[in-house]
């Protein structure tokens, strides 16, 4: 389902970078680590008929991810910005083109390619989810529950978040705390809808130990072994009963392609960030699709510009499972944008306005902003 109608060519005259740090309402902990504050990239692409804006997912340790922080404001700020305003004027389909002699970094151009489509979409007065085929005006709502103190925590955390309305939970594990933390969950709360998420924690060693959540009737297990390991996550979805889902895994549609034709994936995890944008995420949905394969859509801890963004690309046909787009307040107490996300009988709505359909908070942006540099053509 390629892109319809394409987005009408920008004239760029600077890019904006920020550096945020936004406190989290609680503690956010994976096998990675403990997050307390969200560090983020937000840029803003200027341009004679307004502006236009983007994130970049980035945290602040390459802990996840090869790309952090300072890795993608330094590759940003003097490679990848300074290759997209000497095109000067360009479709925002053509950016992927202009930065790919540029090795990985997929986060980076990820931001940069969204603050453009967010300025030509403005201009144009069209909305990003009808550019990139949304079908829906709302999408269900799913919510990532961090590693707790104990089993009882994590009950007490997943109650709450039941109680506002959230329509699947989902609950991170590691070695330790995985079938405890499971059991506790399935048993105080029966039939929910439940997914569990390893980040990469485990070997194929441990095939023996995941093979018993197959008792909890779980709707999927999400990237249990490392992101290159596919002919073990093959091997591995032969000994279980729960659907594989692949995560970290699937950096581009023809590593989606890959992984379908070796059995590795039958769920699939869509993040713009980290596929590189959300026109290469269109082609990963697109693979999946094909190949029947449902996808759904995972969250980095958005600010309301993201948020946004991954709703529109939630609301695309082949996304038939609730995904990470959670209200704003699941993560943030004050967000940057001036109406954030919230949760309405169980799902978000797919902003309508012109480009992502946000107006920032200028001055939560600056108040968060630890950082700023402006780069002219």
């Amino acid at each position: 389902m390629p892109i319809a109608r394409p987005a009408a060519s920008v004239t760029l005259d600077g890019f904006e970078l920020r550096v945020l740090h936004i406190p989290l309402v609680s503690p956010f902990t994976t096998s990675f680590g403990t997050e307390t504050v969200r560090e983020v990239i937000v840029v803003r692409a200027l341009t004679p008929d307004g502006d236009g804006w983007g994130e970049i997912v980035t945290q602040a340790a390459p802990l996840y991810s090869s790309e952090y922080t300072q890795s993608a404001w330094d590759v940003a700020l003097r490679f990848l910005a300074p290759a997209i305003l000497d095109a000067r004027t360009l479709a925002p389909e053509q950016v992927a083109g202009v930065l790919e002699p540029f090795v990985g970094h997929r986060m980076a151009k990820a931001g940069l390619e969204l603050a453009v489509l967010d300025a030509a979409l403005r201009a144009e007065g069209r909305a990003f989810g009808e550019y990139l085929g949304a079908v829906r005006d709302a999408v269900p709502s799913g919510v990532s529950v961090g590693i707790q103190a104990d089993p009882a925590a994590l009950v007490d955390r997943v109650g709450g978040y039941l109680d506002e309305g959230y329509v699947r939970i989902k609950i991170k594990i590691k070695p330790g705390r995985d079938v405890a933390d499971t059991a506790a969950v399935r048993d105080a709360f029966g039939a929910i809808p439940l997914r569990v998420d390893a980040n990469s924690a485990y070997t194929l060693a441990d095939a023996e130990l995941l093979a018993e959540l197959d008792r909890f009737d779980l709707l999927l297990i999400e990237q249990p072994l490392q992101e290159d390991d596919l002919v073990d996550h093959a091997a591995l979805a032969r000994r279980l009963r729960t659907p594989v889902c692949l995560d970290e895994s699937i950096v581009s549609a023809k590593a989606a392609t890959d992984a379908i034709a070796l059995g590795a994936a039958a769920v699939v995890n869509v993040k713009a960030g980290r596929v590189g944008g959300y026109l290469e995420a269109v082609r990963v949905h697109d693979v999946c699709r094909d190949a029947g394969i449902p996808v759904w859509c995972g969250g980095m801890l958005e600010t309301g510009i993201g948020r946004a963004a991954n709703a529109a690309l939630a609301a695309l046909p082949g996304f038939t499972l609730p995904g990470d787009v959670s209200a704003s307040s699941r993560f943030y107490a004050r967000d940057i944008v001036t109406e954030p996300a919230v949760l309405e009988d169980g799902h978000v709505r797919v902003p309508t306005g012109p480009g992502l359909g946000i107006e920032i908070d200028q001055v939560a942006l600056d108040d968060f902003t630890v950082e700023r540099t402006l780069l002219r053509r």
